[in-house]
């Protein structure tokens, strides 16, 4: 774009925003009561004007018409917006706050599922197939044939499946991936078939 034509442009999105500035801001504060609020939305509606001025056909409608709509658009999305950010706060304005010793309790019992969580965490970054075979077999506690049957795959195709898992289910715990001792022991129990 030339710099003539730039400038061209911008006298233009003055000259525009000049004439419609004080119809865009009445327009606004019939909406909403907050004065920041309102030359927020004002700026915002102006900036969507900037993005969607190749959308404006003069023969369709007026100017007015046309900003209005854009207007009404910024102004709902920003209700939107307010509501959804009401309707979190109810959420958890019920919620009563946690005391100290309530936080110790909750600290406890994530440390104490840690392993098992970091145990999920390496299921998780299996294939699904290799995944839901070990699930079954490691944590549902069926036999490969169960497992086998209940994804609807050969026999085979399972037992293949869970050698895999378990490789890969290996080679983590012993690389080091896992944080401490007791995970890399359960991710060996599920490697070795002891879980």
């Amino acid at each position: 774009m030339e710099g003539g034509e730039r400038t061209g442009l911008l006298a233009g999105f003055e000259e525009f925003y000049r004439r419609h500035v004080d119809a865009v801001m009445r327009y606004v504060a019939r909406r909403v009561d907050d004065p920041h609020t309102a030359a927020d939305l004002t700026a915002e509606i102006f900036l969507a004007v900037l993005d969607s001025a190749h959308t404006y056909r003069p023969g369709l409608g007026s100017e007015t018409a046309w900003l209005y709509g854009i207007a009404r658009n910024v102004v709902s999305s920003e209700r939107r917006r307010v509501a959804r950010e009401a309707e979190r706060d109810r959420r958890f304005s019920g919620r009563r706050l946690l005391e100290a010793d309530d936080i110790v309790r909750l600290e406890d019992k994530l440390d104490a599922e840690s392993p098992g969580r970091r145990l999920l965490a390496a299921l998780a970054r299996l294939p699904e197939g290799e995944r839901a075979v070990i699930e079954l077999v490691a944590v549902d506690q069926l036999t490969v044939t169960e497992a086998a049957a209940a994804l609807g795959i050969r026999q085979v195709t399972a037992r293949v499946r869970l050698h895999r898992a378990r490789k890969a289910l290996r080679a983590e715990a012993e690389t080091g991936t896992e944080a401490s001792v007791g995970a890399e022991m359960s991710v060996l129990h599920v490697v070795r078939g002891e879980a």
